[in-house]
């Protein structure tokens, strides 16, 4: 186990920096200890910001946004839009308010949400979500059905999952959305995304 002293702990007490080129954007992140991904992007989410088809009206959320690097890419590629980002930990709904900030994106915001328990808002155009490893079947299913509800015809549900997950997630998708492509499958994580489709 490493040993720290007093001093070492304060500095590991300050905020994390990123600053990375996102989708054409320079984007720079505050992150700290505790956060999904404190020192870098995670490859997950780079994967996953390469397959998103934004538009620059859309109303874009982002389930489970950590510190808002899925958001306020979108935010960026939306810019006469709207973003909205959920996450049930508190320090990450700090940090990606924050971060909207410091990437001047008024029209990006976040709260404190269980899943979709407190997002409101209805016709989405695309939700994103980079879906944790240990999510349990119960809490995806919830999650696609909370998703399909609130997605505009038309709209686009995009995920990256560890690879593991993508036979579930297209069994589940094709269920929910009665669609799924697979957008990239790496050996570590797969993108996928399904479209709520017009009646």
């Amino acid at each position: 186990m490493a040993h720290y002293t007093k001093n070492q702990i304060a500095d590991l007490k300050n905020d994390l920096t990123i600053k990375d080129k996102l989708n054409g954007f320079d984007m720079q992140f505050k992150t700290t200890w505790g956060l999904f991904s404190p020192k870098a992007i995670d490859d997950g989410s780079i994967m996953l910001l390469k397959y998103l088809d934004i538009n620059p009206e859309d109303k874009c959320l982002d389930l489970g946004c950590g510190y808002g690097v899925l958001g306020l890419t979108m935010a960026k590629q939306a810019a006469k839009g709207q973003v909205i980002m959920v996450d049930k930990d508190y320090l990450a709904v700090d940090y990606a308010n924050d971060n909207a900030k410091l990437n001047k994106l008024p029209h990006a915001s976040a709260r404190l949400s269980n899943g979709f328990s407190e997002v409101t808002e209805q016709q989405f155009d695309v939700i994103v979500s980079n879906i944790p490893a240990k999510v349990g079947n119960e809490l995806l299913y919830i999650f696609l059905n909370d998703a399909f509800e609130r997605l505009k015809p038309g709209g686009t549900f995009y995920v990256v999952t560890i690879t593991g997950l993508r036979n579930f997630m297209k069994t589940g998708f094709k269920e929910v959305f009665g669609n799924y492509k697979k957008h990239k499958q790496g050996p570590a994580y797969t993108v996928a995304s399904a479209t709520k489709e017009a009646k």
